[in-house]
């Protein structure tokens, strides 16, 4: 595998159609993780992405062995529009199968769970937590509210936290122990559900 490292991709290629597979072995470890990652970036799913890497690399063993790759370019390049046409043929699929009519019955399309992300209900529930977490967290004492203000909503460091309030880390640390402490211990009191 070694001697593959020096080859550029078309060579790898050239050796590969000639039937050296260990050069096809050295492609894939040479752009795989480029790869996998431009598909993960778009899709956003492992389970979707890892299908659709190796569909990419099924269809490349195809293309390289019916000879339909010409060197008028970069093998990247062509591999990512390989990759890229086989997402799009994936989501005009996804939007096939989830294309509902509403002819024939009543359907409130606007509230159904299956069709979008979130439904008026879930819109609901969110709201009244992030309300009630609000609430909690306005019940803090000062520092406590201050760096947890400053961790989740500026999304700051505790070495940032400690340089802005002018205390040590652990002080930073602590306050935000005792703050995430004391919201649950106030949201118990008052029967206050932090999660949908």
């Amino acid at each position: 595998m070694q001697i593959f490292s020096s080859l550029t991709d078309e060579q790898l290629v050239k050796s590969y159609v000639e039937g050296n597979n260990e050069a096809f072995d050295a492609l894939l470890l040479r752009h795989q993780s480029k790869l996998f990652s431009y598909i993960m970036r778009i899709v956003r799913n492992r389970d979707i992405a890892d299908d659709i890497f190796q569909e990419t690399f099924v269809k490349i063993i195809m293309m390289l062995k019916q000879g339909r790759y010409t060197e008028n370019g970069k093998f990247s390049a062509w591999l990512h529009r390989i990759a890229h046409n086989l997402i799009i043929d994936y989501y005009r699929q996804e939007r096939v199968e989830n294309t509902v009519s509403t002819d024939d019955n009543e359907t409130d399309m606007l509230n159904r769970r299956d069709l979008c992300e979130t439904n008026v209900e879930d819109w609901l529930v969110e709201n009244q937590i992030h309300t009630d977490v609000r609430r909690l967290i306005g019940a803090l004492p000062e520092p406590q509210r201050e760096v947890l203000t400053m961790r989740y909503y500026r999304d700051m460091s505790f070495k940032e936290i400690a340089e802005a309030t002018g205390v040590s880390i652990n002080t930073a640390l602590g306050r935000m122990r005792y703050a995430l402490l004391n919201m649950r211990r106030m949201a118990a009191k008052h029967n206050i559900q932090l999660t949908a």
